[in-house]
């Protein structure tokens, strides 16, 4: 009998000697990010989906995408998976980028890497891409792995040749490829 007391006890001392939490209280946020909130417009984890003129499906997400009163919006974390009319699929990751969505004009920065289902990995610093008429390309130079070895160049470009429905990988400015034969296992 005396130890459930005991506990009754005990804890009505906790209900009394607690303190009081106001329920109106602030959240706790950073000033700058305050006034970065109230400056621009700032979309979380943003997601848009589109075709091409081609009949290409794209497919958009970032992490913050900051609305501009102008055609400069800017995003983090940026993802573009690209799937071509004629199967393969490319996809794209960068540190952040601008768009101006009104043009379909793109330019991805940092760290920007492609990868393709047909076996191609490459990084870039930068990427510029018009949506509409998937042209895309790198201002300078492409390091990565291709499906027959290591490829080097100067710039690449993605892009439709004429109005047939493939769109083709163009390594231009000093291509280099170190080829690495598939292990022959006898």
């Amino acid at each position: 009998m005396l130890l459930p007391l005991t506990a009754l006890g005990l804890l009505s001392t906790l209900f009394l000697l607690s303190r009081n939490i106001d329920p109106v209280a602030s959240i706790p946020f950073a000033e700058a990010e305050i006034r970065d909130r109230l400056r621009d417009e700032q979309v979380t984890a943003p997601f848009f989906s589109g075709t091409t003129d081609g009949g290409d499906r794209i497919t958009f997400s970032a992490g913050t995408l900051t609305m501009s009163t102008g055609q400069d919006n800017q995003a983090s974390d940026l993802s573009a998976q690209i799937d071509l009319a004629s199967g393969t699929r490319v996809v794209l990751f960068a540190d952040a980028g601008r768009f101006d969505l009104v043009g379909g004009q793109s330019t991805l920065q940092g760290n920007v890497v492609i990868t393709t289902s047909t076996g191609y990995k490459l990084a870039s610093e930068t990427l510029t891409a018009d949506f509409d008429t998937l042209a895309i390309e790198s201002p300078g130079a492409v390091m990565g792995d291709s499906p027959i070895g290591t490829l080097n160049a100067g710039k690449i470009r993605l892009e439709r040749q004429g109005n047939g429905q493939n769109a083709h990988l163009i390594f231009t400015n000093g291509v280099k490829l170190v080829y690495e034969p598939l292990n022959q296992e006898e």
